[in-house]
């Protein structure tokens, strides 16, 4: 038994966790706006870089119209560089000042789902019965929102007759429970009673093992919830349950108890589990197990034949290895079942369970029910889809199953060869700087010096996509027994199911997780895996404002120079936690972190210093550290052509690039919860606290001593 957090390979991500998409008029509408506000600017710039010849028009407005037109010159730079950098950014008068939270990267994201959209949707080669084309035809049957209604619940009642029907009456003989129990996790996904999935094991994070959890229940827990709102939450569901009677046609003479009888078995099973604090208390977190010793606690399920199921082709025995997160919920869950077992409610439990998970892919009327439940479950306003949000979900249905298509196309499209070429160049000068660095700092001695060298040396460096992405034959191979037709959008969902299913949790179990990243290669998050000692910088992000090939230096190593450093230096992170260098001069390390948690927490905005801290202490070093890198690049390459009609100098420049990525807004709602769970400051902090410890920042902006972004006390780590 060993006591761990239930999340071992923890991915520690730049940028806003939650993506949201903006819309497309609006984006073209402040595009416009911006592009009117910098037209003295534009001009200058083109002048100075272009002369009367041509020019990447890209470069002029995506830079002048997104980072020198955000600024708000009102504000000194030296007393708060957010708001010189992004005042005007915030202040957007477009529908997108609704959103609750919105920065760079959701735009950016946005831009990079629309490019998508257009590649799924224009005319384009493309061989037949290749993979890309079956994602094609998959996006198209799901915006082929007529069909959907014209076909209604039929495919989903063809689907249910094959697994013993909704059949919520006693009358027949009912079909084996584990029989459609391993029908429902091996062809469709769901796991009414258990959750499986595949992580790395803790004694060695490089090694795969099958974890079971329990599932993810629609209702809120009980215990979450006053007991008036919870008997709210019954009713509610209950009343969902007899629509989808409704919808599936509940026979006359049915019994009138067998919603609420399968509500009380849902409430049941929900009490069965043990709270996440209690098992951390109890060391319980993690127990490992065989199927053979979990087929005697929790006898009621067939384990064997359902893991066998879910990971076909992959041979399981009574012997193989598994993680329980749970066991108490497990062997609870298991009397149940022995309990309910005559009646026809397990049946339809797990029937429910189903259409919530193909719910996306039925018709209006499955979708307004579920939209309800969402509504007074949770909170969740809405209407039906409009026309935008129908290809948004659309896209993510699509690359819910066709990932390694969408990201081959995508890559294929914004990222071509000497981008990359220029984005490991970059990174390798960071790494030198980085080592350089190393030489500099008084809380290490030699031999942790040395050591923290190789671990910059043996790192692997993921840039653009999985290189199996863009092997063609490879990613068509994976689709090769997958049939698509346009008209029947439900059918395709079941089908691609099956195939999701081989192609993750088998390459999962098989141990090729490395060809498998955490995001999609449009996506604008980078991330360190502590696993496979290995960062990824998708391609999405390598696009303007953080990334251009015709940018000038100083604003690629802004933005995503100091996003690479950031996400180098978590390469240490056991380093700045308590006891994690034994070999280091502590009292000196610890003198510095005492000073950053300082920082942080007599900041305007109240934040948590030691919560915050390894982010923060990515943030600062980052900036410090790509500050560098950029010097040496310059020394290397080429000086840049003078920007100084414009205002700025190149390290001014640098810096500016920096604050923009971080530009956005968030509701004071969310920032007040996000101040207890977020590890990354807020947005404001992550700019004004490394540019204030930075002394090259307050040279080149000519901050006097004492000021807000110049304070006599700095910290630094890195």
């Amino acid at each position: 038994m060993t006591t761990l957090p239930e999340t071992f390979d923890q991915e520690l991500r730049t940028g806003a966790k939650k993506e949201r998409c903006l819309q497309g008029k609006s984006l073209l509408l402040c595009a416009l706006l911006s592009a009117l506000l910098g037209f003295t600017l534009l001009i200058t710039y083109i002048m100075m870089t272009c002369g009367l010849g041509s020019c990447d028009a890209e470069l002029g407005l995506t830079l002048l119209a997104r980072l020198l037109n955000s600024r708000n010159n009102s504000v000194d730079p030296c007393e708060d560089f957010y708001k010189y950098a992004c005042g005007r950014w915030e202040g957007k008068d477009s529908s997108q000042t609704t959103e609750e939270s919105l920065n760079v990267f959701d735009v950016l994201l946005e831009e990079n789902q629309l490019i998508l959209k257009r590649l799924l949707e224009s005319p384009q080669p493309r061989a037949r019965g290749s993979a890309k084309e079956k994602a094609i035809q998959f996006y198209r049957s799901c915006m082929d929102t007529k069909q959907i209604e014209s076909q209604g619940s039929k495919p989903l009642k063809d689907l249910l007759n094959q697994i013993g029907g909704w059949n919520i009456t006693d009358v027949g003989e009912a079909k084996d429970f584990n029989e459609t129990l391993q029908i429902l996790m091996a062809r469709y996904g769901t796991f009414p009673f258990f959750r499986v999935h595949v992580g790395p094991t803790p004694s060695d994070l490089k090694t795969n093992i099958i974890q079971i959890d329990h599932p993810d229940f629609e209702m809120p827990h009980e215990s979450k919830l006053k007991e008036s709102n919870y008997l709210e939450v019954l009713r509610v569901y209950l009343s969902y349950l007899n629509k989808l009677g409704t919808l599936l046609g509940r026979p006359q003479d049915g019994p009138p108890d067998i919603f609420p009888l399968t509500l009380s078995f849902i409430s049941n099973l929900q009490r069965a589990i043990t709270p996440l604090q209690e098992r951390h208390q109890k060391g319980m977190l993690f127990f490992h197990t065989t199927i053979r010793e979990l087929q005697e606690e929790a006898p009621a399920i067939d384990w064997l034949s359902c893991l066998q199921a879910v990971f076909h082709p992959v041979p399981i025995n009574l012997s193989q290895p598994i993680a329980v997160h749970d066991m108490d919920y497990l062997r609870g869950m298991s009397q149940l079942i022995y309990q309910w077992h005559k009646r026809r409610v397990l049946h339809i439990y797990m029937i429910v369970c189903l259409i919530g998970n193909l719910s996306p892919a039925l018709d209006s009327r499955f979708q307004d029910a579920r939209l309800e439940l969402s509504k007074i479950l949770y909170g969740k306003m809405g209407s039906r889809m409009s026309l935008a949000e129908r290809w948004r979900k659309c896209l993510t249905d699509t690359s819910t199953f066709f990932e390694p298509v969408l990201g081959q196309m995508i890559v294929q499209e914004i990222f071509p060869q000497q981008t990359k070429k220029l984005a490991e160049q970059m990174f390798s000068e960071i790494q030198d700087a980085l080592c350089d660095r190393l030489d500099q700092l008084e809380w290490m001695d030699e031999g942790t010096r040395q050591e923290a060298k190789v671990l910059v040396s043996t790192l692997q460096v993921e840039i653009g996509s999985p290189a199996h992405l863009l092997q063609t034959d490879k990613v068509d191979l994976e689709y090769q027994n997958l049939e698509i037709n346009e008209d029947t959008f439900f059918l395709n969902v079941v089908a691609s199911l099956k195939v999701l299913r081989e192609n993750f949790y088998v390459k999962l179990l098989q141990h090729q997780s490395q060809d498998n990243w955490q995001v999609s290669p449009w996506s604008v998050h980078s991330y360190y895996s502590i696993g496979h000692h290995m960062v990824v910088f998708p391609a999405g992000m390598f696009r303007s404002p953080f990334f251009h090939m015709e940018f000038p230096s100083a604003v690629n190593f802004g933005a995503i120079g100091v996003f690479m450093a950031h996400e180098l230096l978590h390469v240490f992170y056991n380093y700045v936690l308590p006891g994690g260098c034994s070999t280091c001069n502590r009292s000196v390390l610890q003198r510095s972190v005492d000073c950053l948690v300082e920082q942080y927490e007599n900041f305007d905005v109240k934040v948590n210093g030691t919560l915050t801290l390894l982010e923060n202490t990515a943030d600062t070093g980052g900036l410090t550290i790509a500050y560098q890198a950029y010097k040496n690049w310059m020394k290397k390459y080429k000086e840049e052509k003078d920007l100084s009609k414009i205002g700025l100098s190149h390290d001014q420049l640098f810096y500016l690039s920096f604050a923009h990525a971080m530009c956005g807004h968030l509701g004071p709602e969310k920032l007040q919860s996000s101040l207890h769970t977020e590890p990354h400051s807020p947005l404001p902090l992550r700019v004004c606290g490394p540019v204030s410890n930075s002394q090259d920042f307050a040279k080149h902006f000519h901050c006097f001593s004492g000021s807000q972004m110049n304070p006599e006390k700095k910290c630094h780590i890195w």
